[in-house]
């Protein structure tokens, strides 16, 4: 499995591709930035993450792209933009038929460290370690996109266990009412409709 993670962000979106499967030893093929200048018009740095995310999705092929699912922060500025950056990052994967998932910080922090309040820290040196890389990737955008890969080749065969489950789940209870139905339908035949009272 080759997974892209995406950590978004208007002025440092941090990208990494990581592949292997769950249970066995992990490889990274790539991490970067792509950079925006914060003094630039919005639309045009949107436009320079969706070309700057098209170009590693053409030069890695990932079979997923995981991105970072934007949560409540203090500074509303910062998770519009954390949000917009997100939003183009599900656009790209999307228009070329890539499954997109969404990880939450404290699920990335728990898969990769195994707390979910862990720091960037923490992170950087765990990603360091599960990839056998010589240092943390910096800046820290680029160690969390490689951590929210990681993140989901570990979850993906539990997801798609719990996937099945629920399809499983629904196809027996649909059967099951069937069978009700088809059941009930003979007797419905066979009740006799109530006569009319008599008028004086």
């Amino acid at each position: 499995m080759r997974v892209l993670g995406v950590d978004p962000g208007l002025t440092r979106c941090g990208v990494g591709v990581v592949e292997g499967v769950a249970g066995r030893p992990l490889a990274m093929r790539g991490v970067g930035v792509v950079r925006t200048p914060a003094d630039a018009e919005l639309g045009h740095r949107l436009v320079a993450i969706e070309q700057g995310i098209e170009q590693w999705l053409d030069e890695h092929e990932p079979e997923f792209v995981a991105v970072e699912r934007v949560f409540s922060q203090h500074n509303v500025r910062t998770v519009m933009g954390t949000a917009q950056a997100s939003a183009v990052a599900m656009l790209c994967a999307s228009r070329r038929g890539i499954p997109v998932a969404l990880h939450t910080p404290s699920e990335v922090k728990a898969a990769v460290t195994g707390s979910g309040r862990a720091d960037k820290a923490q992170v950087g040196a765990m990603v360091t370690r599960l990839l056998r890389l010589d240092a943390p990737p910096r800046p820290a955008d680029a160690a969390d996109a490689l951590a929210l890969a990681i993140c989901h080749i570990w979850r993906a065969p539990a997801q798609n266990r719990l996937q099945r489950a629920v399809v499983q789940n629904r196809l027996q209870q649909a059967v099951v009412q069937n069978r009700l139905q088809q059941a009930a339908a003979p007797q419905a035949a066979k009740t006799p409709t109530a006569r009319k009272g008599r008028t004086a």
